[in-house]
Formats: C-alpha cells, structure tokens, sequence
C-alpha cells in the first residue's frame, strides 16, 4: 500500500522505488568506507599540540599519510565522477541535487585542505618556522577545513537517514546495513 508520511514539512512517499535507484559498484563503496575508516584513524591520532612535529618519525608519518590522502582523493574523485552516476531518485528537487552535489564537493575540498594545509605545517615546522604569523595562519586554515568536514559529514550522515526514511533506495544503494524494504505500491 501507498503510505505518505511527513518529515521537516516534506512528503515522504513510500513506494517500490529502492530497486529502481542506481547502486554504486563495490569500489565506489569501498572508497566510500575506506575513507569513513581513514578519517576516523586520523582524527583519532591527530597531533593535539605542534610541539609533537619534534618527533622526525611522527612528522614524516604526518605527511606521507597526508600525502597519499591526497592521492587516494583524486584517485575517489576521478572514479567516482567518471564512472558512478548519482542515486538520488529522478523526482528527487533540483534543491536537493545542487545540496548533494555541494555538500560532496565540499567535503573533498575540505578533505583536501586538511591534508594540504597539514603538509604545509609539517614542512615548515620542518624547516624551523615553529612560530609567527605564517604557521599560524596555516594552522588556522588546518583548523577551518577540519570544522567544515565535521559539519558536513554531518549533514551527509542526516541526508543518507533522510533517505532511510524517506525509502528511496538511496540508502541502499551505499548502506550495507539497516535496508530498507521494498513496499509494492497499489495504483
């Protein structure tokens, strides 16, 4: 049966749609929660004072993990753009496309950032700038792309639970977890 439910001032319709979304490959997903785990284990291990950048082996730790961040982005980017098509749902508004579309750059642009601006740190504290307006600065830009990925993994976490609820195969298509059930509707 056809139920229709609100969320936010929105309809939310359930039908047969979760086998109609596309499904992302299985590399798509394991870009996607192999990058959930890097982010985690760097938050994780994060250098909390940069008197750490002492320690040589934690430096170049620092930035050859930075670096193939980097690499492993570019090479996510690339792929995902040149081979997986979105599974947003064809009704899905043209505001709700231009936010995914926004919220996913911005998180690799912020991504990006953290590890670029970590590399710059790292370097120059390498080279003896341990103090002044110029690592600060850099720090500070370390500090802003690392609160703008928090906010939006954060709105991407809220819009894939939109999805779960809203049971429009989104979820399914990059979940493992939690699936949501195929509805038949009745014309």
């Amino acid at each position: 049966m056809n139920e229709d439910k609100t969320l936010f001032g929105m309809t939310m319709e359930r039908k047969n749609s979760t086998s109609e979304s596309p499904k992302y490959s299985t590399t798509a997903k394991v870009f996607h929660w192999g990058f959930v785990v890097l982010f985690a284990y760097g938050i994780a291990k994060q250098v909390d004072d940069i008197s750490q950048l002492e320690d040589f082996a934690l430096l170049r730790f620092e930035l050859i993990f930075a670096t193939i961040l980097i690499l492993l982005l570019a090479i996510r980017f690339l792929y995902m753009t040149k081979t997986q098509a979105s599974s947003l749902p064809k009704e899905t508004s043209a505001f709700q496309k231009l936010a995914a579309k926004l919220v996913h750059l911005g998180m690799y642009a912020s991504l990006t950032s953290i590890a670029l601006s970590g590399i710059l740190i790292g370097g120059i504290y390498w080279m003896g700038i341990k103090e002044g307006l110029l690592i600060e600065g850099i720090i500070t830009v370390h500090e802003l792309a690392v609160t703008a990925s928090y906010w939006l993994i954060g709105l991407h976490i809220v819009a894939a639970v939109f999805h779960r609820f809203k049971n429009d195969g989104v979820w399914n298509s990059m979940v493992p977890v939690c699936k949501e059930k195929e509805t038949k509707q009745i014309e």
